[in-house]
Order: structure tokens, then C-alpha cells, then sequence
């Protein structure tokens, strides 16, 4: 099965967080026929339930080509014609799978051994599958992570802060708004002095950014409401105790500030002769915890129709990246 088909048949497979069982399974027999073929091992790493991460070694794995097998929301099956394959995953990150696994299958043709293919589940919610692959090392010098940087080497990547504000109020009937306390116009007292705190920046990395991705609350349009809640994403450009610290202080006592998740700023290895980006979007690596090896951030795609009802990734890039990896590995095996 040649790259794009391979694309095409992971695509084809639900895989929304926390159903990855199925295409795990069909990679994990896919990718264990090359396997028995060329003297490499395949192994399910357990996860949780009835997920798996799937890995498979050709000698001991000095360099790690990683991606996951997860996607976002809604399915929908892939479709092709002479430039691109469109369908969820194609790009983040299902073309990246197949890029890595035929640049696996060219470096094996070119007498090449002792890297590896680590394919996680859970990227897109909490990277289950980094961290559960985090406490399962096997040795691993480089850990070059597949997500869409559209064939540029990523040189860092923005962090996240995410957090939950929970405003409590006291229920009343809305003709005495006096007897209750709205939570509602509590929590919105409170974003709205969120939305004005001074933002950091870097060089590198540029702006920090906040989203208030949701808000919910409130019972009827005749109660007056006695909770609130919102979420909010902060893109984090370095040392996160400050915005948390301006977050907490905007609080102000007034609401409940949980802090639901932290990644930090990254910074990654460099490798001569690729041109290099920046990206603003997070990955597993942080998760990883070092424990596969020093980072590079590396694939095909455009992260800008990632989670969109347009999601593509062109053939050719695609094609290229199936060279690019194995440079890449190449290249990191010999100052290994």
C-alpha cells in the first residue's frame, strides 16, 4: 500500500479520541507484515480500557518517529482527486502516520536500523497515549513528532494554560433580582477584566493569545441565576507563573480560577539544511516528559484546515514528507 492509499484507508477508520481501538488495530497489523519482514518487532502498549499505543522497533530505537492515531470531531470519510486527499484526519495527523510508516519502509530498503514508529492515542483531549508511552521508554535518543508544519521543521511552539471560572450566585425570581445573585453577570464582571490584562510577548513566539472558548449557566430567563461557568485557552510564549498570577488577580476572589491544564512553551532541535517554522498550536511532546529523547516538530499539512470541515493534505507534500523523514532520521542516527 503505497502513501496515499495508506492515507486514504487510516482516514477511513472512526478514530474521535478515545475510539482509536480500531484503527490501532489495523495499524498494529499493517505495520506488523513489514515488520516480520525485515526483522523488526511490533508491540500494543497499553493505554487504558481497550486503547493502545502501537510501537514498532527495527533494532534498538535510537531515533523515534511519533504521531497519534486520535481526531477531532466530526467524522467524515476521505475522498481524493489529482492534488489532494480531503477527510478528517488526512492532515492531522493520518497522512502523517503514512508518511512516517513509508519512510520507515524506504530506510528499512536502504539497509537502515535501530529507529522505531510510535503511533499514540489521545492527542487531541489529555495525550493519554504520551504519557502512558512516557512511562514505557525504550531507550529512544530523538523523538521526532508528526503535526502539520507543512514540511518545515518546527524551531518552538507556543504552550497552553487552560482554565476553568466557576461564578456561584443565590437563585431568585426575576421581578425581585434584589432577594438573588446572578452568577451570570458575576462571571462576566470577571472575564471582562480578564479580557484587559497585559499579555506577554517573545521574540520567537510573538503574542500571548486567551480564548474564551465556552460559557454556560443559568436556568430560565425568569431566574435569576445561581451558576456560571467558562473555559478559557491561554497560548502561552514562556514562563506561565505571570499569566497565571494576572488571571488569579483578575479573579479577585469573586469567582473559583481551576487551572484544568499546563504545557509549556517548547523549544526543538534543530537539523541542518531543512527549512525551520514557529508554530502557535500544542503537542504530546511536552508529555513525553524527555523520556523518548530530544524533540523535533516535523510534517506534512497545513494546520490551518486541521478541525475544519476542509481538512486536506496534498499529495505532493505528502510524497516529500516520506523523504523528509528519512533524511531526518539518517541524519539524527549519525550524530547518535
Amino acid at each position: 500500500m503505497n502513501v496515499f492509499g495508506l492515507t486514504r484507508a487510516l482516514v477511513d477508520i472512526e478514530s474521535i479520541t478515545e475510539n482509536e481501538s480500531d484503527v490501532g488495530v489495523f495499524l498494529y497489523d499493517h505495520i506488523g507484515k513489514i515488520a516480520a519482514q525485515t526483522g523488526g518487532c511490533v508491540e500494543r502498549m497499553p493505554v487504558e480500557g481497550n486503547r493502545f499505543n502501537v510501537l514498532a522497533c527495527w533494532g534498538t530505537p535510537a531515533v523515534t518517529l511519533s504521531t497519534h492515531m486520535d481526531t477531532v470531531p466530526p467524522f467524515f470519510p476521505s475522498s481524493e482527486d489529482a492534488e489532494f486527499i480531503r477527510g478528517r484526519g488526512s492532515c492531522d495527523a493520518k497522512g502523517i502516520i503514512a508518511s512516517m510508516t513509508a519512510a520507515a519502509e524506504k530506510l528499512l530498503g536502504d539497509g537502515v536500523k535501530n529507529f522505531g514508529l510510535l503511533f499514540v492515542v489521545g492527542e487531541e483531549r489529555n495525550s493519554a497515549g504520551a504519557v502512558a508511552a512516557a512511562r514505557m521508554p525504550r531507550g529512544s535518543r530523538y523523538l521526532v513528532n508528526g503535526e502539520p508544519t507543512e514540511n518545515k521543521l518546527a524551531v518552538a511552539s507556543k504552550g497552553t494554560l487552560r482554565l476553568e471560572v466557576v461564578a456561584h450566585g443565590r437563585m431568585a425570581h426575576s421581578a425581585y433580582p434584589e432577594l438573588g445573585e446572578s452568577a451570570i453577570e458575576k462571571l462576566l464582571d470577571v472575564l471582562e477584566a480578564m479580557r484587559r490584562i497585559p499579555l506577554p510577548e517573545d521574540p520567537l513566539l510573538g503574542r500571548c493569545s486567551v480564548n474564551i472558548g465556552t460559557i454556560t449557566g443559568g436556568r430560565a430567563p425568569n431566574v435569576i441565576p445561581d451558576l456560571a461557568k467558562a473555559e478559557i485557552l491561554v497560548r502561552l510564549v514562556g514562563d506561565p507563573a505571570a499569566v497565571r498570577d494576572a488571571f488569579t488577580a483578575a479573579a479577585g476572589g469573586r469567582v473559583e480560577l481551576n487551572e484544568v491544564l499546563l504545557i509549556p512553551a517548547m523549544r526543538f532541535v534543530n537539523v541542518d539544511g531543512l527549512p525551520t517554522t514557529v508554530v502557535s498550536f500544542t503537542t504530546d511532546i511536552p508529555m513525553f516528559e524527555g523520556s523518548w529523547g530530544e524533540p523535533l516538530l516535523l510534517g506534512p499539512g497545513s494546520i490551518h484546515v486541521a478541525h475544519t470541515s476542509e481538512e486536506r493534505i496534498a499529495k505532493k507534500d505528502l510524497a516529500d514528507a516520506v523523504e523528509i523523514y528519512a533524511t531526518v532520521v539518517k541524519k539524527l542516527l549519525a550524530a547518535a
